[in-house]
């Protein structure tokens, strides 16, 4: 079994566990990750698992873990049970303490320009250096060089989450971000990734094909969905009645059965009362902050294209990878990669990104588990999009 060392959060080694009952990691392209460790609680080292611990598998900083949850059970004879169950989150989980506070005097926190320099400014502004130093998370660091990837656009946060943020940007760029332990610099470092295009389509890289008929996967799951579906949205921003400021983004040639449509409401989005004053010449003069009209456009688009990129149609497949995979995880293929997957007793081939791996160490031994393409929503992610919908619409 790999050995799982314990560290605190200043890089100190306090123990290693070698000897436990489960270690499952879960590993995710476009949000934090999670854990569950199993281990007995009389185990050598096992006084040092104490919530904000980090847990490291073997010598594999890039998959650090922060204890959050611990547990223990009485059996059904009353009397205590030897294991604690152990839950928390990848680093980057620690993104969901804090929000995304504007700059004094501003409503929003915007950038113009890529989506990688705006999540960089975020995790700046919010973490490594707040107006409020209270705030800071002193371990945390920017990687050295901003790639300054993704579209470039008017990017603007309102006070949301800061991992739910860096959700919805990866979501509608494809860029991953992640929290990786660096020994040398003795920091936490923020940085985005890009996935490699590794489909049968192309020829700049190995192919990497994962299918039955090669030996790659098997407990396939296929799931084709559009329950939840929507491709166009009428998104609907300040003014009332005929006069109100509404735009239509997504598939907006579709026709009859093949239009899925939503409203957004985004009233939040424009200037409200504020209007320009004019100079001793007769000019106008706009308040800080003033959008002008092909911002507000702009702004209203990509509202509606994060709505519809939360609506996507559910295409995705769910495997095991044998143990006689001929590609290798970590160097032919890893999380965050588009790869091409297949069963051609099904007549499916896709191209998708790997978004989830799953890794589980046992006292039986080690399993891999992959999710290709957007995942079904779980009730608890219905419940947190409603929620956003619910706050981002609130201002008047």
């Amino acid at each position: 079994m790999k050995p799982i060392r314990i560290i605190n959060a200043q890089f100190n080694l306090l123990g290693e566990i070698d000897a436990y009952d489960s270690f499952m990691l879960t590993r995710r392209w476009h949000k934090a990750g999670e854990f569950q460790f199993v281990v007995n609680r009389y185990s050598n080292n096992a006084q040092y698992l104490q919530e904000g611990a980090l847990l490291v598998p073997g010598n594999e900083v890039h998959k650090a873990v922060i204890i959050e949850h611990m547990e223990v059970e009485l059996t059904e004879s009353g009397k205590a049970s030897e294991n604690w169950t152990i839950r928390g989150s990848t680093l980057e989980g620690i993104l969901s303490r804090l929000p995304a506070i504007p700059s004094e005097g501003a409503a929003t926190e915007s950038t113009n320009g890529p989506a990688e320099t705006h999540m960089r400014k975020l995790v700046l502004t919010n973490v490594i250096n707040p107006a409020d130093a209270k705030r800071a998370i002193s371990q945390v660091a920017l990687a050295a060089v901003d790639q300054e990837r993704g579209t470039t656009d008017l990017w603007e946060t309102r006070w949301k989450q800061l991992d739910e943020e860096m959700e919805r940007l990866s979501l509608l760029t494809g860029l991953g971000w992640f929290i990786t332990l660096d020994y040398d610099s003795k920091c936490w470092i923020f940085d985005v990734k890009e996935g490699r295009n590794l489909t049968a389509s192309q020829s700049v890289l190995p192919p990497v094909i994962l299918s039955p008929e090669f030996d790659a996967v098997q407990s396939q799951r296929f799931v084709d969905s559009v329950l939840d579906y929507k491709n166009i949205a009428y998104v609907a921003g300040q003014g009332e009645g005929a006069e109100r400021l509404i735009v239509e983004v997504g598939d907006v040639d579709a026709e009859g059965l093949d239009r899925f449509e939503m409203f957004v409401d985004a009233r939040d989005i424009g200037n409200g009362d504020a209007q320009p004053t004019e100079d001793e010449d007769r000019n106008p003069v706009y308040p800080d902050g003033w959008l002008t009209e092909e911002e507000i456009l702009n702004l209203l688009r990509q509202r509606g294209e994060e709505k519809l990129a939360e609506r996507q149609r559910i295409r995705t497949f769910e495997g095991t990878i044998l143990d006689s995979c001929p590609f290798v995880y970590e160097r032919d293929w890893d999380l965050g990669d588009i790869v091409t997957v297949q069963n051609r007793d099904w007549g499916v081939t896709m191209d998708e990104r790997i978004t989830e791996v799953v890794e589980t160490y046992e006292r039986s031994g080690f399993r891999l588990d992959a999710v290709f393409g957007k995942d079904s929503p779980t009730i608890m992610d219905k419940v947190s999009q409603g929620y956003r919908d619910a706050t981002v619409t609130s201002r008047s």
